[in-house]
């Protein structure tokens, strides 16, 4: 049976849901997507169970229908200004008889990183490892196969507010009754979606402006060095255009979609129209020059914000990949231009195509830049997979004797001597094959 992956996007305008599956070429094929008006979520984070949960049931709905699946289980992106970045160094001491550095010596240190101290009320999310060293020896990028007894690196740790974390778990697992597979930062899994292999290696910054928060993530050498979340998106640049036009909130997001444009200067004439204001009075007249002005003064704001932080990661002069504009603020006419003419760096708009196959839906998703974080969810599961598929593989190579008996119930599970997290081999390698069921459900 073919894998399926659920991803799931709990933002703050829209929830969506995306059912997908590799096909023939490694291409993700879209069977069904799903989507609501997320009424629940202020600014990446649930501040209201019962309408996020409504919202969710929604989606889901219309993903199951669409791709004819039962969803059991999601990856979840989460975001919000909540999300903290440090940096935190780690070492371990391997003893001096033992051979090469091997996976398991970077999963103990990953781990012990996992056991970092954290301000009260956060929890550790992600932790990524960024260079290593080895024995004093700096900027080692693989040190697996490698010989040394002192291993050390320096790591980004990704922390989250614990309430919101158990917010979201509380409305996906326990409300709608779905497991949660992974919980992935949201700008991680857009840079899946939207940016290429060479721009992470070369040195690039993604942005994604969303509906409550815009989110940074600068990557170089194929690894993320800084993460950073604005507090200003594209509610706020609607939130300046109800103010500025004193008009109601929904006329202001149609006059943004319909007409917005990121740079003013591009509006050669001051075309009106006509905006519908309460019931029983005459609609109001808005300029569109106007309206490009309140655009482009948040804009403005949200880029100066968004350098500030590339320049706060340290690579600012080396990013040769620029930067890559994605989710639905992206979208505004303009607004690459912008970016590019305040940064000096160039800029592109991230559409959400690179790994997508063919089919009405793909074309559909890999046209909007605000579905690059649902695409980026469903392919962080696939990742998921692979990665726990390559484990229990290199862990059978290892241990030959359990691939021989595994089947055979009649015959005893072999044992190793000592500690380790099982000390019962045949246990280890079941938990394997459980958590990689538990991940490739029948949705």
């Amino acid at each position: 049976m073919d894998k399926i992956v659920v991803g799931l996007d709990i933002g703050t305008t829209k929830i969506c849901a995306l059912v997908g599956r590799k096909d023939d070429f490694g291409k993700i094929e879209i069977l069904g997507m799903g989507k609501a008006k997320s009424e629940g979520v202020i600014r990446g984070v649930v501040s209201n169970i019962s309408q996020t949960v409504a919202a969710i049931n929604e989606a889901i709905a219309e993903a199951e229908k669409q791709s004819n699946t039962n969803i059991r289980a999601v990856n979840v992106g989460i975001a919000g200004q909540h999300i903290e970045s440090l940096t935190q160094h780690g070492s371990i001491i391997r003893n001096a008889g033992e051979d090469e550095i091997t996976m398991e010596d970077l999963d103990r240190l990953n781990n012990d990183m996992y056991k970092t101290i954290v301000p009260p009320g956060t929890q550790i999310l992600h932790v990524m490892p960024q260079d290593y060293i080895l024995d004093g020896e700096p900027n080692i990028k693989e040190p697996v196969g490698m010989s040394g007894s002192r291993l050390e690196a320096d790591f980004n740790i990704i922390t989250a507010q614990t309430s919101a974390i158990r917010n979201i778990k509380r409305c996906v697992m326990d409300h709608c009754q779905i497991e949660i597979d992974n919980l992935i930062l949201e700008p991680i899994a857009s840079s899946m979606a939207v940016l290429t292999e060479e721009e992470r290696e070369a040195g690039v910054v993604l942005v994604d402006i969303g509906g409550g928060t815009t989110d940074v993530a600068v990557f170089y050498e194929n690894i993320i060095r800084h993460t950073a979340v604005i507090p200003f998106a594209g509610n706020s640049i609607t939130s300046d255009i109800k103010e500025g036009c004193k008009i109601m909130d929904s006329s202001a997001e149609k006059l943004k979609t319909t007409f917005g444009c990121a740079i003013a200067d591009i509006i050669k004439t001051n075309e009106f129209v006509e905006v519908p204001v309460l019931k029983g009075r005459e609609p109001k007249l808005v300029g569109i020059k106007d309206v490009a002005m309140i655009i482009e003064a948040r804009m403005q704001e949200i880029i100066e914000l968004v350098h500030n932080e590339i320049i706060k990661s340290g690579y600012v002069n080396k990013l040769v990949g620029g930067i890559v504009v994605t989710g639905g603020g992206s979208q505004l006419r303009g607004a690459d231009a912008l970016f590019q003419a305040m940064t000096g760096m160039e800029t592109r708009i991230g559409h959400p195509n690179e790994y997508l196959g063919r089919s009405k839906i793909q074309n559909d998703v890999a046209q909007n830049p605000m579905y690059a974080t649902t695409v980026g969810l469903v392919l962080a599961g696939f990742r998921a997979i692979d990665e726990r598929q390559n484990k229990i593989t290199k862990f059978a190579k290892k241990n030959p004797e359990i691939s021989e008996n595994k089947d055979d119930n009649s015959k005893k599970t072999t044992t190793t001597k000592g500690g380790g997290f099982f000390s019962n081999i045949g246990e280890r390698l079941k938990k394997f094959l459980l958590d990689d069921d538990a991940n490739n459900k029948d949705y």
